[in-house]
Formats: structure tokens, C-alpha cells, sequence
């Protein structure tokens, strides 16, 4: 058997491969309402037909504050929750396990699309004033950004009640897997970022303060999700700072450690996006996966990693995963240009027959 194509059980949940779509903001939804719509059904469910183990959805806000974009999906209300459940219910029937990636943007919320320029929103334009560690704003070239303000600990204790309720409807939606957001800048890396977090009480200040928020957010996260299903979380593992004092790597490792004991089976290794000056040293194939490896390597727990980042061929899934640099190979912008990456890596290496796919497809696939 193909490494790629083996099962993981995390708990009592298998995945029935490692291949896992990463989780890709599509800014659709329509009305500013946060609601699923026929593209994110088609989006999600075309990748479970093209047969990747895990199919997690797009960053989803638990609160309407903690949007990108008036147009990003939404897991506040009960109605987000119905929305989402004939998405589930569709991927879970292709063979896959659905996710759902539970997030809030910070400082970095109320944008405007990516292709509509990707600016900031103020209030009188459709925007929203926006939340953060220390109160400062997205430092935008132009300085145009929407109003900042600091957190207190009655908006901290909100965050992390939304986060608990958000996991709620997901579970309630028939989500598999929950996803804690705590990269790319949004607002539980900036809390953990000496680079955004000038704080000095319980929540700033050294690493247990800083990295607190994000692990009262697990914490609450796997009390109300089922024992038997786990909790992922998203971190960057470094600023891509080195001249200044920001996290790094080594942070990221002592973190996996505390995520692990407040309740989180696998980390999904990202890097970056705490400030435009924020750049890898190197963006070719595999290009964050030596992060993956170093946390895997290095924690004294046995949590999971997942390797994000140019990730593009079966070959390189395989090698991650038959080399034990990583428990999942996940995959973004090949699965936007391939919804059947796995179908298609099951073809190039000689691995039809551990892959089951679609009965409607199989002989386009000689299956």
C-alpha cells in the first residue's frame, strides 16, 4: 500500500487517506450574509468526488466581526449551521470527512474581495471597526485602515464563547473535524506575535501570556466536539520576521506541546502573515514542510502535523508522508486547479485499487 493512500485515525475518526483539501477562502457568499451557497457546495463537494480524504471548508467566522470579507461564510447563527448541513452530509456520503476551519480575522477583517482590490472596508463603506491585541490598525501602505480597537477581557471572554458556540453548530451540522484558525495574521496569531501583541496583562507580555488566548480557544473547542472526533489547529510557525523580534519556529514547537494538552490531536503547519513585511525565505516546492518536520521532530507529544505549502504533484505527497515528515499532505492551489488530485494521484502511482472514487467516474480513471 502506498503511504498516501493509507488510512489515519485520529481518535475514533479515520481518514481514509492523507490527502486533505486545504482550507481556501472563496469569498462568495451573497447579501453579506455568511451563508453557504451553490458554489461552496460544488467547490467542497467536487473535491470530495475527486476523492481527498478531508475536505475542510474555507476560514468561517464565528463571529460577524471576524469576516475577511462581507462576503466570507459564517458559522454565528443557527442558520449558517443549516446552510452548511447538506455540505456535510454530501462529502461524508463520497467517502470523505468534512471540516470546517473555525476562524476571526482580527485586524485583518473588513476587506473588500481580492479581486475587487482587496482594500479596506470602513464603517460608512460596508466595513466594520475591527478587534485586535493592542489596537492598532492593519498597517495598510495608504493608512486607510478601518478603525482598531483593543480587546478587554469581557471581548476576550466573547472570543472565546463564540469559538465554543461556532464548534456547537458545526458538530450539531455534522462537521467531523474542527479547525482552530490561529495563522496568517488573523486574531489568535496576532495574539501570540510579540509583533501585534503589546500587551501586559494575563493575555501579553511572554509566551504563556501571549499564546493564552489561543489555548483557551482549543480548550473550549474540544470540550463541546465529540470525544471521539478530533480538533485541528492552524498556526503559522513563523513570523518570516528574522530582523526583528517576532515567533518563530522554536515558539511554534514549545506551542504544539500546550495545543496538545489543551486538547488538539493534529497541528496544521502554515507560516506567515502577521505583517506586509512578512516574507519566506523560499517559495518553492515544499516550502514549509521543513516546519512540519521540525514540530513532528521535536514536540515531546504525540500530535499529528499536517505540511502545507507548494504541494503540487503525487510524488511529493507520497515522499511527505512515506518519509514520516508529515501525518497529512495538505493541499490548496492544486486542488483549485485539480479537484481530482487524489483520483490522479491514485493513478500515477499505481494505487487505483486503494482508492475507491466515485462509480460514475471509475473508467475515466481506470479504476
Amino acid at each position: 500500500m502506498t503511504a498516501l493512500f493509507s488510512p489515519l485515525d485520529l481518535r475514533e475518526t479515520t481518514i481514509p487517506n492523507r490527502v486533505m483539501v486545504s482550507p481556501m477562502c472563496q469569498y462568495s457568499c451573497e447579501n453579506r450574509d455568511g451563508l453557504a451557497t451553490d458554489w461552496h457546495r460544488t467547490h467542497l463537494g467536487s473535491r470530495a468526488v475527486g476523492g481527498a480524504g478531508l475536505v475542510m471548508t474555507e476560514a468561517t467566522a464565528v463571529e460577524a466581526r471576524g469576516r475577511i470579507s462581507p462576503a466570507d461564510l459564517g458559522i454565528w447563527n443557527d442558520e449558517h449551521a443549516a446552510a452548511l448541513e447538506p455540505i456535510t452530509e454530501f462529502v461524508r456520503q463520497q467517502g470523505s470527512v468534512p471540516a470546517i476551519q473555525l476562524a476571526h480575522a482580527g485586524r485583518k477583517a473588513s476587506t473588500s474581495r481580492p479581486w475587487e482590490g482587496h482594500d479596506p472596508l470602513q464603517p460608512d463603506d460596508g466595513g466594520w471597526e475591527t478587534v485586535g491585541p493592542s489596537g492598532e490598525p492593519w498597517p495598510y501602505e495608504d493608512g486607510d485602515a478601518p478603525p482598531t480597537r483593543k480587546l478587554d477581557q469581557d471581548g476576550i471572554e466573547g472570543v472565546v464563547d463564540s469559538f465554543r458556540a461556532a464548534a456547537e453548530r458545526a458538530r450539531d451540522a455534522g462537521f467531523e473535524v474542527a479547525e482552530v484558525h490561529a495563522a496568517h495574521g488573523y486574531l489568535l496569531h496576532e495574539f501570540c506575535s510579540p509583533v501585534t501583541n503589546h500587551r501586559e496583562d494575563d493575555y501579553g507580555g511572554d509566551f504563556e501570556g501571549r499564546t493564552r488566548l489561543v489555548r483557551e480557544v482549543t480548550a473550549a473547542v474540544r470540550e463541546v466536539w465529540p470525544d471521539g472526533k478530533p480538533v485541528f489547529v492552524r498556526i503559522s510557525a513563523t513570523d518570516w520576521l528574522p530582523e526583528r523580534e517576532s515567533w518563530t519556529v522554536d515558539d511554534s514547537v514549545r506551542l504544539a506541546d500546550h495545543l496538545a494538552a489543551a486538547g488538539a490531536d493534529l497541528i496544521d503547519v502554515s507560516g506567515g502573515g502577521i505583517h506586509p513585511d512578512s516574507r519566506p525565505d523560499y517559495t518553492g516546492p515544499n516550502y514549509q514542510l521543513r516546519y512540519a518536520e521540525r514540530i513532528r521532530e521535536e514536540t515531546d507529544s504525540d500530535v499529528a502535523v499536517g505540511a502545507v505549502g507548494g504541494i503540487t504533484t503525487p510524488e511529493q505527497a507520497e515522499a511527505i508522508v512515506a518519509n514520516d515528515r508529515a501525518d497529512l499532505a495538505i493541499v490548496g492551489r492544486e486542488h483549485l486547479r485539480d479537484p481530482y488530485f487524489a483520483m490522479h494521484a491514485a493513478e500515477a502511482l499505481d494505487a487505483t485499487d486503494e482508492i475507491e472514487g466515485p462509480p460514475q467516474y471509475r473508467r475515466a480513471f481506470g479504476f
